[in-house]
């Protein structure tokens, strides 16, 4: 990391951060190219290591990158507002955010195992004990990133006049 001054470098206040976050990029390999999706998503520390839950529609392009090379990069970012200073006759501008970013590879989430990774999900929008129509899981795909590399970065300015 370049500006290691901004790295977060406790993975508590990382975990932090990812609850913080609403939308995780997920990039995917598209014959050379990255696959971008924002997703909603869950997460959860298994053993030590971090495993991010999404969900979908059963069929589609994401599925067939998945089933060719599941390796995947992710992003996630909050907390953003701009910062406006005046110095004189000059005015600079920079934005205070947080961010996650990190690596792994894609699993699919086995039908026995989908409800529980859906309450993983809708307990990371603070939703609990949320009945899920039997119906629309059984048409839901389920899939999760086992996480092998993870980052996090700020720039928390916030200076109170």
């Amino acid at each position: 990391m370049r500006r290691s001054d901004r790295e977060i470098k406790d993975f508590n206040e990382i975990l932090e951060v990812m609850k913080r976050c609403d939308v995780c990029r997920l990039a995917l390999n598209q014959d050379g190219y990255p696959y971008i999706l924002p997703l909603n998503f869950g997460f959860q520390v298994e053993e030590g290591t971090v495993v991010l839950y999404f969900h979908g529609a059963a069929e589609g392009t994401k599925y067939k990158l998945i089933e060719k090379d599941n390796r995947a990069s992710f992003e996630m970012d909050c907390s953003h507002r701009l910062v406006m200073e005046k110095s004189g006759d000059v005015c600079s501008c920079t934005m205070e955010y947080e961010s996650v970013i990190g690596k792994g590879r894609v699993e699919m989430v086995s039908e026995e195992k989908k409800e529980e990774a859906l309450g993983i999900l809708m307990r990371h929008y603070h939703r609990e004990d949320c009945p899920f129509s039997k119906a629309v899981a059984s048409r839901t795909a389920v899939f999760r990133l086992v996480v092998s590399e993870l980052t996090g970065k700020a720039r928390m300015k916030r200076t109170e006049k």
